[in-house]
């Protein structure tokens, strides 16, 4: 839950057992789902996707509120799979539009805490602490060490969330970053217990994330879904549509195209190697127990790409695999997601699935 350093307790109301579901609001869609019942497989009993206006969004910032709340409406009452019986929503911003630091601290008092972390935001985060809303979450990594995860937000982003929610007459309880959502998700793994690198590919980013029982360190490449669809129809000389259909039938695996697709996606995919390594040696420097990150989990929309995770296995020389979020949720009578769209609900599918008590 974003909230002020200036406070340790949430406000307790958020810790009370009431159903809530998830809001990934992307580039230019927005996908919803409610799960209901136990952690191990809850049923999902509604999800749905609408697409919007690109323009609607600026640099994060929901500058169109009303064009945004209406097209979430006509969600609700004409494209919804099931039903969302709660106005208790969590949200999610994306990772490229807020600001995390990992840092190493003593065990210390909740108001010298406090005062660590502002004082990491003031040196390391380039923006105005005022304009900000802070969180951490601390855990314990050593006998006398404790690791800090901050997580700063816009206060301009998270607002322009705030009022769309208000709007459609909605309760926000929780805002999170769009890779803590999917790493909420992943904790349910069977894997979920080895130091991993998540990678988030959404439509204009991919997020990259070690995860370790909890993230460790966050940072963004531009290796998105959209990136890759404009950078193989300019290589092949197809428009938008046509390239999307490749994209999708034919990605990194082997086909006549493949070459050129490899050549087209070649520095994008170059500098998205470099993140994951420069990730994986960051956390195994800095790793107490001397633990090596096990695995590269690739997640989001744009790991749907045939051969993806296996270019990744031979460029990286570690094992690269594709989360399944349906692996954790059932459907019971409902329409099951599709195999192209499954991908796509690893962070509305992670927001629901979220606890208030676990966010932050």
């Amino acid at each position: 839950m974003m909230g002020s350093t200036e406070k340790t307790k949430l406000t307790p109301y958020l810790f009370e057992d009431k159903p809530l579901f998830g809001m990934d609001i992307g580039h230019n869609n927005v996908r919803i789902m409610q799960l209901q019942g136990t952690k191990h497989k809850p049923k999902v009993i509604g999800y749905g996707e609408i697409s919007f206006d690109a323009s609607i969004v600026e640099e994060g910032v929901i500058v169109k509120p009303q064009e945004l709340a209406a097209d979430i409406q006509k969600l609700f009452k004409h494209s919804l799979i099931g039903d969302i019986t709660t106005k208790r929503v969590a949200m999610s911003v994306p990772i490229a539009k807020a600001f995390t630091r990992s840092v190493e601290l003593p065990k210390l008092s909740d108001k010298e805490v406090i005062a660590a972390v502002q004082t990491e935001v003031e040196q390391y985060i380039p923006a105005a602490a005022e304009s900000l809303y802070i969180d951490y979450s601390t855990v314990q990594s050593s006998k006398d060490q404790w690791t800090t995860f901050i997580v700063a937000m816009p206060r301009r982003i998270v607002d322009s969330y705030l009022l769309v929610a208000r709007l459609l007459g909605l309760e926000p309880v929780i805002i999170q970053t769009s890779s803590g959502a999917g790493a909420n998700l992943f904790s349910h793994d069977k894997q979920g217990d080895l130091p991993s690198v998540l990678v988030d590919f959404g439509s204009d980013s991919a997020d990259i994330t070690v995860y370790d029982k909890n993230p460790i360190v966050s940072g963004t490449v531009a290796c998105g879904g959209e990136d890759i669809t404009k950078l193989i129809a300019k290589e092949l000389d197809v428009n938008a549509r046509e390239a999307t259909i490749i994209k999708t039938k034919y990605g990194l695996s082997y086909s006549k195209k493949q070459r050129q697709i490899e050549n087209a996606l070649s520095d994008n995919l170059t500098t998205l190697v470099k993140e994951i390594q420069r990730s994986v040696r960051y956390y195994e420097e800095r790793s107490k127990s001397k633990q090596q990150i096990a695995q590269v989990v690739v997640m989001g929309g744009g790991a749907n790409m045939p051969g993806l995770a296996g270019y990744l296995t031979s460029t990286l020389r570690m094992p690269v695999r594709a989360f399944d979020p349906t692996h954790f949720i059932e459907f019971g009578r409902l329409q099951p997601l599709s195999q192209t769209e499954r991908m796509s609900y690893v962070s509305a599918a992670g927001l629901s699935a979220l606890e208030p008590k676990e966010a932050f």
